[in-house]
């Protein structure tokens, strides 16, 4: 899904309208929040359609000052829960996703000596910390020192008030890319200013959600704000599956598991990487569809335990709720797996395992993990994925390349030889199987042996206790 929140200082002119208009054709978003429209609510219902959004919440300026409005196309369903002059509060469920989670369109007191009534008013809308919500507008204040330049130096108090109040929230940054600043005052360059004033925000729940979010600030024309697009999946970054298969460790859970592996493993003659290479088509294809049934068994699992529950207990009622506690603590186990496996942690294996900081810390993961950009030799940044992978690979080609010898005997001769000739006996032994086995067994079960994806868990619990 795609959010664009932008502070567009007026849509009284035709002009502005148009531009707005042109904008939206060219990002496409699902939902769009603007602030200081100073407009009335009826013209503002109207450019909305001009952009073609038949869906919006309209809060009229106040004479020729302030104005928000919230607009979204049809295939996102949207609740509004509050409004004032500052914000609009709604629930969103989009098609993209079966979650539901909150946003807030917020507009913060552009009077310095008001914006801790802003905080305030903020934090009495956290009336659920628990579930999913993203904040995003112009809060007209900045976080830290280095996201202003020009003009007088922000005062230190006014930020640490801004960062509590998103620390009391549990709410984080969302990050950028782009220009480093969302508002500019000032055509010469000495009473230039330049600040990072609109920004999204998000609680940890949202986060874990959505771990592959993004958010770009976007060029402009009009307004003295750049327009902010938030996107729920990133999908400027490329994957090619057949390079990021990942071998699941909650997969050896489900009882089906086996007879994929051993019917990939047996129906190729080949050496040991096209076995891998076929089981590893063979997994990709057979969980397509796992993650919606592991859903509907929970979801029947849970029903029936409810049924069950509410009739009168006996022997044949008792023995079906074990049964059914036991499938659902086997989900349960699934998921915890999965979780273990993408955070990598260790001490996932100590203390409580479900916890929002631990979703927190696997998502930031995934995000700290990922390149967006790159920069070259010349200083020139690089963002389009073919350009980042050939200067990835013109890289490392440089540092693992080597200028061939022509003569080494020089630095043969100063090399002492260190390995006897019974240590060169003993290193010539054919490897057996319990050495194989040992050496498997003694790495990390989560951490990939390599490349194809499969961890050291795969080898000891499927090829060899299965006889695969």
């Amino acid at each position: 899904m795609k959010i664009v929140s932008w502070n567009v200082r007026g849509l009284g002119k035709l002009r502005a309208v148009r531009r707005l208009r042109s904008k939206m054709r060219s990002v496409r978003p699902h939902v769009l929040f603007l602030m200081e429209t100073k407009v009335s609510d009826l013209r503002m219902k109207r450019i909305h359609q001009r952009c073609g959004f038949i869906n919006g919440i309209v809060v009229a300026a106040d004479g020729s000052r302030g104005g928000l409005s919230l607009s979204w196309t049809q295939d996102v369903n949207i609740s509004l829960v509050s409004f004032s002059s500052s914000h609009i509060d709604v629930h969103i469920t989009d098609s993209d996703s079966a979650n539901t989670w909150r946003f807030i369109g917020f507009y913060g007191n552009p009077i310095t000596s008001q914006r801790n009534h802003s905080w305030n008013f903020l934090r009495s809308l956290n009336t659920d910390p628990d579930i999913p919500w993203l904040v995003a507008g112009d809060f007209n204040e900045v976080l830290y020192a280095n996201e202003k330049r020009g003009g007088r130096v922000r005062s230190q108090q006014q930020m640490n008030a801004f960062r509590a109040a998103m620390a009391d929230y549990d709410l984080t940054d969302l990050g950028y890319s782009g220009r480093w600043y969302t508002w500019e005052k000032g055509r010469l360059a000495r009473n230039n200013i330049r600040e990072r004033l609109d920004r999204g925000m998000a609680n940890s729940s949202w986060i874990s959600i959505f771990p592959s979010h993004s958010v770009k600030h976007l060029s402009h024309t009009i307004s003295d704000h750049c327009p902010i697009l938030i996107n729920t999946t990133d999908s400027s970054i490329a994957r090619d599956v057949s390079l990021t298969f990942k071998f699941d460790a909650n997969w050896i859970l489900e009882g089906d598991v086996e007879g994929i592996i051993q019917s990939a493993w047996s129906g190729l003659e080949g050496d040991f990487m096209s076995k891998l290479s076929a089981v590893s088509l063979a997994l990709k294809k057979w969980c397509r569809t796992l993650n919606s049934r592991r859903k509907v068994s929970t979801n029947t699992l849970t029903s029936r335990l409810e049924q069950l529950s509410l009739e009168d207990p006996s022997d044949e009622n008792l023995a079906e709720i074990l049964e059914v506690k036991l499938a659902l603590n086997m989900e349960s186990d699934k998921d915890e797996l999965f979780w273990e496996q993408r955070a990598r942690a260790n001490w996932f294996q100590k203390g409580d395992k479900n916890t929002s900081f631990f979703h927190k810390w696997a998502s930031f993961r995934k995000r700290k993990n990922t390149i967006r950009r790159l920069k070259r030799n010349d200083g020139i940044w690089v963002e389009n994925d073919l350009d980042l992978l050939e200067l990835a690979k013109d890289h490392f080609s440089s540092i693992f390349s080597s200028t061939p010898v022509t003569d080494p005997t020089t630095v043969l001769n100063s090399v002492r030889p260190s390995i006897t000739s019974s240590d060169n006996t003993s290193l010539n032994q054919p490897i057996s199987p319990e050495e194989v086995l040992l050496a498997v067994k003694s790495m990390a079960p989560l951490k990939a042996s390599g490349p194809d994806g499969f961890p050291a868990l795969f080898f000891p619990t499927v090829l060899v206790y299965r006889g695969c």
